[in-house]
Parts: C-alpha cells; structure tokens; sequence
C-alpha cells in the first residue's frame, strides 16, 4: 500500500513528510502570527511594543507560546531545506475546533510532479497521488485513509511517519522550549509582512529540551517526547530558533536550524490569519478511493 501512495511522486512525496516533521515540529516550536496587526493604529502597537521590550526574553517567549497554545486556526507558509530532502516549500491552514487541516507541499526546484497535498477532515486523511498514482486506483487520484480504524502505526507507515502523528496537532505545542535556552536574547526589531515585530534568538539541545518536561503533565510529555525522537532520527543533537514575536505577543515567524547526519535542517515558518475561519472539504467522491476498498481488492 505504501507503494501506491507514494508511487506517484517519489521525491515530491518523501519531501512532504519531512516538510511536515520540520514544520509540525519545528512549527510545533512556534505560534501563529496575528492577521490584524496590519490595520493596528502605530501608537497602540507601539505600546505592546514596548511592553515586550520590558520583559526578560525568556518570559516574552514564554508569554507567546501560552497565547499560541490557545489558537483555534491558523495559516502559515514554509520554506527551507532538510537533511534528507534538501529545498522544500509549502502552505497550510488548520482548524483545531473542529479538527480540519490542508496541506500543500513541493520540492523546490523539481517542478509541478513534485507536489503533494493532503487534506485531513472529518476523522480522515486523504492524500493526493498526482496522475501516476491514479494508475494504481483505478484511474482516482485521492487515496482516503480511515485514521480511526486504521491507527497510529498503520498510518504512519502509509503517510510517511511524521505526517500522520503530526498532522493533528496544534503546531504552537513546543513553542515554549525557546524560553529554555540558555543565551536566549532579543536581538532587535524587524517588519515581517507590514507587521512589527520583536526578533528574539537562542540555542538549545535535545537534552535540555527533554529536561524541560519533567515539569509537564503525562499527556504533554508523551506529545512532544514524540517530537524530539524525529529530530533524533535526523541526527540533529541541538538547535537553534530564532523568533519574531507581533505586537500582540504572538509569534509571526520562526526559523530551526541544527545540523542532521544526512546534512542541515534550515526551516522559516511565516504565520498569518490568526483565528479566522478556515474551511477543509474531503476530495470529490468520485476521485476518491477508500484505503478499506483497495485492501478487499488485494485480498481478491
């Protein structure tokens, strides 16, 4: 089965999966960006501004990751590169209540072939298997997979690993690792998208980071000790965030960099559209087969 969903974009479709683990992990280390500063009067965001210009750095971080925590919805657009899969780039959007999330990743560089999507709404996932998959699915492109039934692992060896367990969750849950650094600094201001930001930077390492969950509740400790196994399993040991942090105390932008076995980690996340609505809808039906159909078939 892993055959089929990945048949139809070889590199395209590795580069989503690690696209999704560099972002949902290291988007996981970040909030969303606020969409309203744009249109702040200069004097009100002058005066959160300063107010962050105040704090130590660490508790500034701090203070965005908490806020972030509580999102609802959010975009966000990355680009980057990672050690297994080298430029990638992408969008996404993502509910949290009720769960619904697009994605759209590409290789930068490997032209249109090399582009995945998936869509996760309504308890499942659908990935997008390009005109070379549809070969294998009786001429469908959309492979629908049953994230109920199927579970964890079975999904993740499908989906590419990361995608499966980290598509779910909301991307600002480690963002308070940062705060953990021990030379985290504000290094100065800067206009992200017409947004004022504070920029903050800092370097960690996975043991500190693991250190830093013996304070944590069981289920939080489960979740992003998940996420530190990834950035093991790309050999990256330390890393360093940079953070840009609007007027409203959210995070607008955050770069990871660390260094893999297989070669450098280097991703940017831009975030925007802060709570406002967004809207998934599962592929045509028609265009759709059904991971549970193509398994009665293979038993035929």
């Amino acid at each position: 089965m892993a055959m089929v969903v990945h048949g139809g974009h070889g590199r395209g479709a590795r580069a989503a999966g690690a696209v999704l683990t560099a972002v949902l992990l290291c988007g996981g280390a970040v909030g969303c960006g606020s969409s309203g500063a744009d249109g702040k009067s200069e004097g009100k965001a002058g005066e959160k501004s300063s107010e962050q210009v105040r704090m130590a750095p660490a508790a500034a971080v701090r203070a965005a990751a908490e806020k972030s925590e509580k999102l609802t919805s959010f975009r966000y657009r990355m680009s980057g590169r990672t050690p297994e899969d080298g430029r990638i780039e992408g969008e996404a959007a993502m509910s949290t209540k009720p769960l619904a999330v697009s994605m759209k990743m590409r290789a930068a560089g490997q032209g249109s072939d090399a582009a995945v999507e998936i869509r996760m709404v309504d308890g499942a996932m659908y990935l997008d298997g390009g005109k070379e998959a549809a070969a294998g699915l009786d001429g469908k492109t959309w492979l629908k997979l049953d994230l109920g039934a199927l579970g964890e692992k079975a999904t993740g060896a499908l989906a590419g690993g990361s995608l499966s367990r980290q598509a779910d969750k909301n991307p600002a849950e480690e963002s308070a690792f940062l705060s953990g650094a021990d030379d985290v600094k504000r290094v100065g201001e800067e206009t992200i998208d017409g947004v004022r930001t504070t920029h903050y930077r800092g370097t960690i390492s996975l043991r500190q980071m693991r250190a830093s969950l013996k304070g944590e509740d069981a289920a939080t400790r489960e979740r992003r000790e998940k996420n530190l196994k990834a950035y093991e399993g790309m050999g990256v040991d330390r890393l360093s965030m940079d953070m840009w942090i609007d007027p409203d105390g959210h995070t607008k932008r955050f770069r990871i960099r660390g260094e893999g076995d297989k070669g450098p980690l280097d991703m940017t996340i831009t975030f925007s559209a802060l709570n406002e609505p967004v809207t998934v809808q599962a592929p045509p039906a028609n265009q759709t087969m059904d991971l549970s159909e193509l398994a009665r078939g293979a038993e035929g």
